[in-house]
C-alpha cells in the first residue's frame, strides 16, 4: 500500500484536477502493478472494485453514508461494507459482450472510464460511446457501423453490458426509517474516497506543522514515523 508521502503526492496532484482526473489518480494508487496508460481502458466496474479495495486498505471496511429522503426530507445515515463492494463490483466474465438479435450479430467491449469521459464531450454521448466500444456488427452477413444499429439492438447491448459489469453503476436503494419510502442514489466511490483523502491529507499536514514546530523535524522525517508514533508525539506536545 502507498505510504503517507505517496498519498500526499496523490492528493496534491488531485487538487488541480476535475473529478475524472482525481478518479484516475486514485486508480493509479490502487493499481501500482499496472501501466498507468492502461487504466482508463479497464471496465468501469473493475475500476470501482479497485477503488473500494483501496478505500478498505486506507480507511477500513466501514463506510458511513448520509442521504436525504426523497419523499419526506429526513436525514438518513447508514453504514456500508467497502470490502463487500470490492468483492462484488468486478466484471463477470469476458470484457467483450456478444449480442444476437433478429439477424444482428454484435460484439461490444465493456466501456472504461476513458471511454465515458471521451463520449461525454461529444454532442451525442450515447452514439459516441457506441462507436468507441463497438468491436464488430454484422447484419444478415454484412458488416455495419455503430450508427446503423437499431434501437432494439442498442437496448440489448446495454442490457448485456449491465449484466457483465454490474459494478459500473452502484445504486443504493434505502428505505427511510421515518416514512418508509425508498430513496435511490448513486454511490460514487471515487468522489467519496477523494473527500476522505482530502480530509486525511489536511489533518496530516497539520500534524506535520505541529511536530516540525515542536521538534524541528523535516516533513520526510515526520512522515516516516508510523501513525501511532506521530500520535504519541502530538500528545506529548499537547502536555507541554
Amino acid at each position: 500500500m502507498a505510504g503517507a508521502a505517496d498519498l500526499l503526492a496523490t492528493w496534491e496532484a488531485g487538487l488541480a484536477e476535475a473529478s475524472a482526473g482525481r478518479a484516475l489518480l486514485l486508480h493509479r494508487t490502487a493499481r501500482p502493478d499496472l501501466d498507468a496508460r492502461a487504466l482508463p481502458a479497464l471496465p468501469v466496474g473493475e475500476r470501482e472494485a479497485d477503488l473500494f479495495a483501496l478505500r478498505r486498505a486506507l480507511f477500513g471496511e466501514r463506510m458511513q453514508v448520509r442521504l436525504d429522503c426523497a419523499q419526506c426530507g429526513a436525514d438518513m445515515e447508514f453504514d456500508l461494507d467497502a470490502g463487500e463492494f470490492a468483492r462484488s463490483a468486478g466484471v463477470r466474465g469476458d470484457t467483450v459482450v456478444r449480442v444476437a438479435h433478429d439477424g444482428w450479430e454484435v460484439e461490444f467491449r465493456l466501456p472504461g472510464a476513458g471511454d465515458l469521459t471521451a463520449a461525454a464531450r461529444d454532442v451525442d454521448p450515447r452514439g459516441a460511446l457506441l462507436a468507441r466500444c463497438l468491436v464488430s456488427a454484422v447484419h444478415d452477413g454484412a458488416s455495419v457501423t455503430a450508427d446503423a444499429l437499431p434501437a432494439p439492438v442498442q437496448r440489448r447491448i446495454a442490457e448485456a453490458v449491465e449484466a457483465a459489469d454490474p459494478g459500473a453503476d452502484v445504486t443504493l436503494n434505502v428505505a427511510c426509517p421515518e416514512c418508509g419510502r425508498a430513496t435511490r442514489a448513486e454511490l460514487d466511490i471515487a468522489s467519496y474516497l477523494w473527500t476522505e483523502l482530502d480530509s486525511w491529507a489536511r489533518d496530516l499536514l497539520l500534524d506535520v506543522h505541529l511536530l516540525a514546530t515542536a521538534y524541528g523535524w523535516s516533513e520526510p522525517e515526520i512522515l516516516a514515523l508510523s501513525p501511532l508514533r506521530r500520535r504519541y508525539y502530538l500528545e506529548m506536545c499537547a502536555d507541554v
